[in-house]
């Protein structure tokens, strides 16, 4: 038995010697192990994280690393960011103050200067006036110092004095008026045109000079009223009930035409601070237009009652500088006139068409005829060649 036992047991030792013979390393590999072995140990994942993989693939300090690109393959560049400019109290906005907004457009100073230092002149001229006639009149005809009127029915002077100085007065007010009104509809050539369309209750702006995009501009409500996750309006963004999503953005100095519609009901499209208020009538295109050299933030309204959510639709134009104004452009996906656009790289997997003319012949082998080369192919037979018409055969006579 004993016997047995160590027969099965030496049995057993010589069949895993070749078992563990194949698990050990030769002590003197071949050539082609040895060349094979460091290409195997070196070998590491290809991409980004291939350095977290391979720490041995990561260059020691002081080698060159120029070449190795950090940016995954196919990663789009982020578009730049564009840093709005933060609004200036009692710039463009209301502040409490008596009277008219300062103005920043050339018919904003003029018709504000026209109503200061004219109007409100002439006004207040014409009530003294007035009030010492009627003074004069209660004082000198009361009862006691005249206790008998005067029957006088009429007096040539008097009512040549009373129809010629209001046709004066109203002559005073026409001249500066029909000359501001020739100023603010009768533009210099635009160097930028944006149109304003009104919605309800919210506005939206196109630029067609500048690719045509679009942006939608939204009221931004306050912190208590905005959803969780959500923008709400900051000191930075305008004073409340007049702050926007999405400011409308112009040059400074340049002539900016407003061509303004609406989409539903009629709106109007008002600017304090650049002395314009336009309708935006459904289907009907109205112009105004600005030209504004101080760059700022400048808050209006839709003038018009259109709804339930009428004073929720504010507007919020926001003039840069020209340089700021390409760097908004091209955020918005946009370009600047005259800019040659951007040609996206070609598709590599794309197949390629290559017309048989400019596939070169072979060469000719030693001896042979020269090839000739390849001739158009022989056209079909004509058809109606009428512009707007399909090609089609020729008509067959038709026998009567």
């Amino acid at each position: 038995m004993m016997t047995l036992k160590f027969g099965l047991i030496a049995l057993a030792a010589v069949g895993m010697t070749p078992l563990a013979a194949q698990g050990q390393t030769p002590a003197n590999p071949a050539p082609q192990e040895q060349a094979a072995a460091p290409a195997a140990t070196t070998a590491a994942p290809a991409g980004p994280n291939a350095a977290a993989a391979n720490p041995s693939a990561t260059p020691a300090a002081g080698t060159d690393a120029t070449g190795v690109s950090a940016v995954a393959p196919g990663a789009a560049p982020a578009a730049p960011a564009f840093d709005h400019a933060a609004p200036t109290p009692g710039i463009g906005m209301p502040d409490g103050r008596m009277g008219l907004q300062e103005q920043f457009t050339p018919v904003g100073r003029e018709a504000s200067a026209f109503h200061n230092n004219w109007l409100l002149a002439l006004c207040a001229a014409m009530s003294l006036l007035v009030l010492a006639l009627l003074l004069w009149t209660m004082i000198k005809y009361r009862r006691s110092a005249h206790p008998t009127p005067s029957r006088t029915s009429h007096n040539t002077v008097v009512e040549v004095i009373w129809t010629l100085v209001p046709v004066l007065v109203l002559v005073a007010i026409a001249v500066p008026s029909i000359r501001l009104i020739r100023h603010q509809y009768s533009p210099p050539p635009a160097d930028l045109t944006v149109k304003v369309i009104g919605n309800q209750w919210y506005w939206s702006y196109q630029y067609p000079d500048n690719g045509g995009f679009e942006i939608v501009s939204n009221m931004l409500k306050e912190k208590a009223d905005a959803a969780a996750g959500t923008r709400f309006r900051t000191d930075a963004d305008g004073p409340r009930l007049l702050a926007v999503d999405e400011r409308l953005v112009i040059p400074a100095g340049a002539v900016v035409k407003f061509i303004v519609t609406s989409n539903d009901v009629i709106h109007s499209f008002a600017m304090p601070a650049f002395w314009t208020k336009t309708d935006a009538n459904p289907g009907i295109l109205n112009e105004t237009w600005v030209k504004v050299d101080k760059p700022g933030v400048y808050f209006g309204q839709c003038s018009e009652l259109c709804g339930a959510r009428h004073a929720f639709m504010p507007i919020a134009i926001e003039v840069v500088t020209p340089e700021r104004f390409a760097q908004w452009v091209a955020t918005k996906g946009g370009t600047m006139p005259g800019a040659t656009p951007a040609v996206a790289p070609a598709d590599s997997t794309a197949a390629t068409q290559v017309s048989p003319a400019a596939v070169s012949a072979p060469a000719p082998a030693a001896g042979a005829a020269p090839v000739a080369p390849p001739t158009a192919a022989t056209p079909a037979a004509p058809g109606n060649t009428t512009p707007g018409v399909a090609n089609r055969a020729p008509d067959s006579p038709t026998k009567l």
